[in-house]
């Protein structure tokens, strides 16, 4: 018995409503089939991925003319279709941010939409009783952060929570991009036995590199250029892997010497202005919580530079909390002891005092920048001199030099004057993790900037991170639940235990 098809794009193109953004797709999905689709960043998958869930403007459109027998296109789940992704995570915690009336309110704090009130925006009738006991839920594991904002949630929670939602919506057609991606263990588990067991809805899985690909996988497509450049079986991709690995793995060395060469010459022609403390970071019985939730408590750190720093811990045990501490963004930084630099915060010092010794990639970070998406590539690079979000004064020539080397360095030779909007989420994530190097900070503060990279931006940023670190110059704070991206100078661990006294580890090794 032949098996039926659920997507079907014979000769068809994906329009946004200025361009034509893929030209061409011939592609067919069967009900017996489970999908994945890969690529590298900027190649095509989110195009495709934001085509089918029609979410974003995009949608197919037929080249030629079809017939009854031929179809040029169809999909039998409709408007039946949900996505998951970082890329919907981020638009979705900038529209919080633009509705934010903390400024109109008594007491100025809009918490927003609560986890909640988001997933019960789903469904018809809003409601949603006993929300914690449904299924949907307790797979998902966000039972306690119901009643918290989408906006004080982390990358993880929030990510489980928009899953949440999918499936609580009812909607016949799950689009799953990078779902492991910032998830600790615990939690990538959750989803990775969710989409090897689950029949209903239908899955298609989306990922920037081929790594923790469920077994249920039975057939690839991969994007690249904004073309379809592979289209077959899982064994055939599998197979075509092993021999572009061969070929690269020649390649690799004489890449990674060229590659610390230009950063080399690059790094050394920015002018660095290093602090003589040698304290960058002291926290002092340090406590934040959120209602009755106490998210850091007791803790006392200190980091000395030249101490490179992995930081980890399951999601939502306060990781991104204690960054934003140092950051100053979290106001609950001016009643703690915390010092930066030997200077304790809320005692009078300018903000760019601070600013001017740090370098940041952040979830945060991101997201203020998706909402400047006109600003081009290079005035974002140019903005890290001037730790500011955004560019408001002309740029000198010497910035501009400066700018294009850094943007060659990271493999965007060429597209200065490209928009950040232009981007997809992880060329995006590339972008600003060369802002926050080119002006050699005493301390560089890195939450998880893997996030969304393919292999190749991947390979590139740890190297480049890896460089950084054996400078001398600039000291790493590193996020990250993936254990392959800890780099050799990171001997220092601050482990974060929620629940537990005390809540976290000091480890070396």
């Amino acid at each position: 018995m032949k098996a039926q098809a659920i997507i079907t794009i014979n000769n068809c193109r994906i329009d946004s409503p200025r361009s034509t953004v893929i030209p061409k797709i011939n592609l067919q999905m069967n009900e017996n089939e489970r999908w994945l689709v890969i690529g590298p960043n900027g190649g095509g998958k989110a195009d495709f991925f934001n085509a089918l869930s029609g979410e974003t403007g995009l949608h197919f459109v037929p080249n030629t003319q079809g017939t009854l027998e031929v179809p040029l296109f169809s999909n039998i789940f409709a408007d039946s279709s949900e996505t998951v992704s970082l890329e919907k995570a981020a638009r979705l915690i900038q529209e919080e941010r633009e509705n934010d009336e903390s400024d109109y309110l008594e007491g100025g704090v809009d918490i927003g939409r609560t986890g909640r009130v988001f997933i019960a925006q789903a469904v018809k009738d809003r409601t949603l009783e006993n929300l914690e006991n449904r299924e949907e839920i307790k797979l998902t594991g966000i039972q306690k952060i119901l009643d918290r904002g989408l906006k004080y949630m982390s990358t993880g929670e929030i990510r489980r929570t928009l899953l949440a939602r999918a499936l609580i919506s009812g909607k016949k057609l799950l689009l799953l991009s990078d779902p492991f991606a910032g998830l600790d263990a615990e939690s990538r588990k959750i989803i990775f036995d969710f989409i090897e067991n689950i029949h209903s809805p239908y899955i298609i899985l989306g990922m920037e590199r081929w790594n923790e690909i469920p077994s249920s996988i039975t057939n690839v497509v991969e994007f690249t250029d904004k073309a379809i450049s592979f289209c077959g079986s899982r064994a055939d991709y599998e197979k075509l892997l092993k021999e572009r690995a061969s070929k690269a793995e020649a390649k690799r060395g004489e890449e990674k010497n060229e590659f610390s060469s230009l950063y080399k010459e690059t790094s050394s022609q920015t002018i660095v202005e290093e602090t003589e403390e040698k304290l960058l970071v002291q926290m002092n019985n340090v406590n934040v919580s959120w209602s009755e939730n106490h998210v850091l408590k007791n803790l006392n750190w200190t980091v000395e530079k030249g101490q490179h720093w992995l930081i980890r811990g399951p999601n939502g045990s306060g990781k991104t909390t204690l960054l934003e501490l140092i950051t100053g963004d979290n106001m609950q930084v001016y009643c703690n002891d915390v010092k930066l630099f030997g200077i304790k915060r809320g005692s009078g010092e300018s903000v760019w005092d601070i600013k001017k010794h740090l370098g940041i990639v952040s979830y945060r970070l991101h997201v203020e920048y998706r909402m400047l998406g006109g600003t081009s590539l290079e005035n974002v690079i140019i903005s890290g001199f001037r730790d500011s979000i955004g560019l408001y004064e002309a740029a000198k020539d010497t910035e501009l030099a400066l700018a294009k080397k850094w943007l060659t360095l990271g493999g965007f030779e060429g597209r200065e004057k490209q928009t950040f909007g232009s981007l997809s989420y992880g060329e995006q994530r590339a972008i600003l993790i060369l802002r926050s190097a080119v002006k050699c900070p005493d301390l560089l503060i890195l939450d998880e900037p893997c996030h969304g990279l393919d292999e190749n931006y991947r390979t590139k940023i740890l190297h480049l991170m890896e460089l950084i670190g054996e400078g001398g110059t600039t000291t790493m704070l590193h996020v990250t639940h993936d254990p392959t991206e800890k780099l050799n100078c990171e001997h220092n661990i601050l482990e974060l235990r929620p629940g537990e006294e005390p809540m976290y580890r000091i480890l070396s090794e």
